[in-house]
């Protein structure tokens, strides 16, 4: 028996270091093969990979919240999904507030789209400090049940604010940056506006969260605190206020992923949080939760997982596909692709 474990471990190991890259590519070898088969061009895989690259910046943002908050406090944040779906919400009610139309003009649109990112940023960060100050910091030292269980009832208030906001059913909003419009197409592969939007709106914010973190003292502050919150608050660091500070990065990135949801879908729901923030979780559980970098990898790839689902085996099977390859990681790889930067780690 001890020998059958042995041999086990070795494999679960060897694979946890060198296959989980071939594991993840298999879908994307598979049907690039057969692409070339049938069209004689990689075209369609590659705008799959577009595509899923336009979503997984989307969970990639929402992802970081979820990664912040447990890297510092080591609580899932169940209430994070509807944050970013208020983030959808705001936007949404500041459009119509405004006046704000696809024929505003350039500047107009322009200008229009930055104030509403700022807006939207503002109300969901503040929003998940209010959430930490009321419902989590009373319980900072209760049973890890407590805060758990509180999280998820958040998410429910949550969820009827969007209901008495929007009403239950899917509500369509102004296709502002008409997302579904090519830019340009590079072998058959096309480009669309929304695309860059994702991209280009993610890209920016994901290198200035890293980058606060990593060289900022507030952000040394954070890492203290994650590592070792008592020996941070000995050195003279507010413990409460740097939780705080988290809570309103991490409030932050899923408000700017709400706009970018629905100027990307075209449609807010008051149920998009729990769907995004299950995605999204997942995404910062397969990268390595604690780790920023890792929430970003787990986004793109379960980005690129869904869409290549969607349109090869049917949107009824993703779901299943996605959790497949969390578990597949887990197994071989429990601590995340890029591994966990938390205080067990440590």
């Amino acid at each position: 028996m001890p020998l059958r474990r042995n041999t086990w471990d070795r494999v679960r190991g060897y694979i946890g270091e060198y296959g989980l890259i071939a594991v993840l590519l298999i879908m994307p070898v598979v049907y690039g093969i057969q692409d070339l088969s049938d069209d004689g061009s990689l075209a369609r895989l590659g705008n799959n990979i577009v595509d899923g690259l336009s979503n997984g910046a989307i969970w990639a943002l929402v992802a970081l919240g979820y990664t912040l908050v447990y890297g510092i406090i080591e609580l899932i944040n169940f209430a994070h999904g509807e944050v970013f779906m208020i983030g959808s919400l705001v936007s949404a009610g500041f459009f119509g507030t405004i006046g704000l139309t696809a024929a505003s003009g350039v500047g107009g649109l322009v200008l229009g789209l930055l104030v509403t990112l700022i807006l939207a940023m503002l109300a969901s960060g503040a929003l998940n400090v209010m959430i930490e100050r009321v419902a989590y910091r009373p319980l900072r030292n209760a049973p890890k049940l407590a805060p758990l269980i509180t999280a998820i009832g958040f998410s429910f208030i949550l969820q009827n604010v969007g209901i008495l906001w929007i009403s239950g059913s899917p509500r369509g909003i102004p296709d502002l940056i008409r997302a579904q419009k090519e830019l340009f197409n590079i072998a058959g592969v096309s480009i669309s506006q929304g695309d860059v939007l994702a991209i280009a709106a993610a890209v920016p914010l994901v290198f200035l969260l890293t980058t606060f973190i990593s060289q900022s003292r507030l952000g040394r502050a954070m890492r203290a605190t994650a590592q070792d919150p008592e020996a941070a608050r000995l050195m003279g660091i507010n413990v409460d206020t740097t939780i705080s500070l988290t809570f309103l990065l991490g409030g932050i990135m899923a408000g700017a992923a709400g706009l970018i949801y629905a100027l990307y879908q075209t449609t807010i729901w008051f149920l998009q949080g729990f769907q995004a923030g299950l995605i999204a979780f997942t995404a910062a559980v397969m990268g390595g939760i604690g780790n920023l970098w890792g929430a970003v990898l787990g986004g793109v790839i379960i980005g690129i997982i869904q869409q290549i689902s969607d349109n090869r085996i049917g949107g009824q099977w993703t779901p299943a596909i996605v959790f497949a390859y969390l578990v597949l990681v887990m197994v071989f790889r429990p601590q995340g692709l890029l591994g966990e930067q938390t205080r067990e780690a440590g």
